[in-house]
């Protein structure tokens, strides 16, 4: 209550007025988005394409209007009631990171927004790694148990992993007990933490929705491995960076460039039976990657 009260008198006129050119932008540059993702839709249904064989960065719109508009969906819901769109238009004032889309953000925000969406899901990192840890002994293989041990030992002591130490362990996370079909309820509800996915589903569900996001991103990055990361602008690598996991708000333009390459050669060595390497790389490959040792 008190918080609503000190946000009801720093409501100035001036701040108002910024708040409508921000949101008359925003809702033309939704506007935009939508026209164009109809058209890509168009297409797609007139030449029966499917959505992995689209060009990158026809992909990469579809995923992040989808994303957009599932936003927006809860505001279209809670402005039903009659009056009750005077009440929405508080809540996006008051709550703009929680209920608002990029395109309403202002630059400060969406800088600082996304480094609080990266603290959340940062937090689960160390649980993740400790799972790891703790089903080593299930492990058949003796390698494979060598090097899952060594990884996280690396890890823990703040080294950036090299590609062929998590390359070599595809075998590991194809079958159990690393498999996407074998994981612990408690374990998914971390990932799904650190995809930024609510974890407060059923597990099957959450299982589902983890595959799907991972099959989506593996789609793009083979999709991007065609383009060629040398095609993308600063803002679109960035961009690719953050979904894959790594906070790249505060990081120069080439070391995002060199970790998406590192990502990339990843991925596109993978199978889809061994996805669940690449759901566990946006830990794996981001926690230490600036600032550490190698």
């Amino acid at each position: 209550m008190g918080n609503t009260i000190v946000s009801w008198v720093v409501i100035s006129p001036a701040s108002m007025s910024c708040t409508q050119s921000s949101r008359k932008a925003g809702f033309r540059m939704l506007w935009a988005d939508a026209k164009k993702a109809r058209r890509i839709k168009t297409n797609m249904w007139n030449h029966n394409i499917e959505f992995h064989q689209l060009p990158y960065r026809e992909m990469e719109h579809l995923r992040q209007f989808r994303q957009d508009v599932t936003k927006c969906l809860f505001l279209g819901i809670i402005s039903i009631p009659p009056f009750a769109n005077y009440l929405v238009f508080l809540l996006m004032y008051l709550f703009p990171r929680q209920l608002l889309i990029r395109h309403f953000w202002t630059p400060k925000q969406q800088t600082d927004f996304l480094d609080i969406y990266h603290a959340f899901r940062k937090q689960s990192h160390p649980e993740i790694i400790s799972y790891l840890e703790k089903v080593i002994p299930l492990i058949s293989d003796t390698g494979l148990r060598w090097h899952l041990t060594d990884l996280c030992t690396k890890i823990q002591h703040g080294f950036h992993p090299a590609i062929r130490d998590i390359l070599a362990l595809r075998e590991c996370f194809s079958n159990h007990p690393l498999g996407m079909n074998q994981l612990q309820a408690f374990h998914v509800k971390a990932l799904s933490r650190a995809m930024l996915l609510t974890p407060y589903l059923p597990p099957p569900l959450l299982r589902h929705r983890l595959k799907t996001h991972t099959t989506v991103i593996h789609q793009l990055d083979q999709a991007l491995a065609k383009l060629g990361i040398g095609q993308l602008t600063a803002e679109e690598v960035k961009s690719a960076c953050y979904l894959r996991g790594l906070n790249s708000t505060h990081i120069g333009e080439d070391r995002c460039r060199t970790w998406l390459g590192e990502w990339l050669q990843i991925s596109c060595s993978l199978k889809e039976a061994e996805l669940s390497l690449l759901l566990h790389n946006v830990v794996l490959l981001s926690t230490n990657y600036l600032g550490t040792r190698r």
